[in-house]
């Protein structure tokens, strides 16, 4: 159970906590996670996972999928995870079991426990982590004999209802007006409130680490750290990047289905390297900028970023991509030389850029912006349209940037798809009155002209909606 930082009523420090509970001669309910336990149980238990990397990928999955909107929304997302690893990962328990100990000695709130320990009765941990998580934890923490109210892995009722009711269901609400509470958490304020003796106490050692954190996955840092929240692979890079790629390529192709799978692991392999120059670039932000735009989960979040593993993941996946785009006639060294080389330039070009002044960057911002969006053309033959698609593109992401560096401190509320839709009609004019009318008479300008359009609808039927007719506005006549 994370804390949250705003304050509360019930908010007591540590030292006064241990004297309230010192001096309390009732029951005593006590929270595990970041009160007696100075982690999250469940995650150190996803921790466990075995091998973690496979784990990471289904828990993304996951979490692409968030299932557990269906079943009472955030409050139940670990009741998904935890069966997740459970059912797959079997010998997890094990691992876990063999864990506790070590954990335990390292993550105990040690002040706690010794007050505990002076009490002629055991506390009553009262937690929302799953039962067969806590109590081997509880027991290596030196409570085998407490009683343990906590929520069940075969039902979503208990996280869905929260602490109280669990409370209340074992206890009675009698019991529970009468007691001490000790938790860290802001989300466990309806228990505090009913008891005699509310203490929400946030210790100075307790620390969430989220699981697996320190296996390297491509994707976790632009997830979490660069743009948390906003579901960025989906939306910024699938939904744009990738769709280009597919309709700009796919009617050249020898064997469509494998031309996709390819596309996906060539994007795979960019992004591995690409995400390398957001991490470079928030801690150059974080080192030499005076203002620097960062995440609050930059400084409160962790993930591996390591060095080499990009380049293992950036190279293997790249050349899984040009076996299958290449397929039937086979790969050439040639490919593997110009990707690697690819993506050498792309990491160099990044790089300096993050340590570029601003206003450089404005024009630095290009040859990124055409890297994320033609990277494929370095392996994949396009036609005219899908070309000039490529560049209104290029174009309408590069736009934003220049008026957020020229034109203000926030990021402007471009509208991004009407003006790549603008951009690709306009470019496409002008080649039509070049060159006619010829280059657009094929299945790629249809895709990309369609695509494009059905992502700027909204945008232009907002742009219509707004238009008016000056010549029709009456206007009052002045006295």
């Amino acid at each position: 159970m994370t804390s949250f930082g705003f304050p509360t009523l019930h908010d007591t420090a540590p030292e006064a906590a241990i004297t309230a509970l010192l001096h309390h001669n009732g029951l005593v309910l006590l929270d595990l996670d970041e009160t007696l336990y100075f982690r999250n149980s469940t995650e150190d238990f996803i921790d466990s996972a075995h091998p973690g990397t496979v784990a990471l990928v289904l828990l993304r999955l996951l979490d692409l999928l968030t299932p557990w909107r269906w079943t009472g929304g955030e409050a139940t997302r670990d009741v998904w995870r935890v069966r997740l690893i459970t059912l797959l990962f079997p010998w997890v328990k094990r691992r876990w079991r063999n864990r506790v100990g070590s954990l335990a000695a390292s993550y105990a709130n040690v002040p706690l426990i010794c007050a505990l320990k002076g009490r002629s009765t055991p506390p009553i941990i009262a937690t929302v982590g799953f039962r067969p998580i806590v109590e081997p934890l509880i027991a290596a923490l030196g409570f085998p004999d407490a009683m343990i109210i906590a929520a069940r892995l075969s039902t979503f009722d208990d996280r869905r209802c929260g602490k109280l009711s669990l409370v209340t269901s074992a206890l009675g609400a009698d019991a529970v007006s009468e007691g001490l509470v000790m938790t860290d958490s802001a989300q466990d304020l309806p228990l505090l409130d009913a008891c005699a003796r509310p203490l929400r106490t946030v210790w100075p050692g307790a620390h969430y680490a989220c699981a697996l954190s320190r296996v390297y996955l491509p994707g976790q840092y632009l997830t979490q750290i660069k743009r948390p929240g906003e579901r960025y692979i989906v939306r910024g890079i699938l939904q744009e990047d990738f769709a280009f790629w597919v309709l700009c390529s796919i009617s050249l192709a020898a064997a469509p289905v494998l031309h996709v799978i390819g596309l996906l692991f060539l994007l795979a392999s960019f992004w591995a390297i690409y995400e390398c120059g957001y991490v470079d670039n928030d801690r150059i932000a974080s080192r030499y900028e005076a203002d620097p735009k960062l995440t609050a989960q930059f400084a409160d979040v962790t993930v591996a970023t390591p060095w080499l593993a990009p380049w293992l993941w950036g190279l293997g996946s790249g050349g899984v991509a040009i076996v299958l785009l290449r397929w039937p006639l086979g790969a050439v060294p040639r490919d593997f030389i110009e990707w690697a080389m690819f993506l050498a330039a792309t990491h160099i070009w990044f790089r300096l850029y993050n340590r570029l002044d601003k206003g450089t960057r404005v024009w630095m911002y290009f040859g990124l912006q055409l890297a994320r969006s033609a990277a494929f053309m370095v392996l994949v033959p396009v036609n005219l349209i899908a070309a000039v698609a490529i560049g209104a593109h290029i174009l309408a992401r590069w736009i934003p940037y220049y008026v957020y560096r020229f034109g203000g401190n926030d990021w402007p509320d471009v509208p991004l798809y009407l003006t790549r839709l603008g951009f690709l009609v306009v470019m496409s004019l002008v080649l039509v009155m070049g060159q006619g009318a010829s280059f657009l008479m094929n299945y790629t300008a249809l895709g990309v002209f369609g695509w494009t359009l059905f992502r700027a609808r909204q945008e232009l039927k907002t742009m219509l909606t707004a238009a008016r007719r000056l010549d029709n506005t009456r206007t009052v006549p002045q006295p």
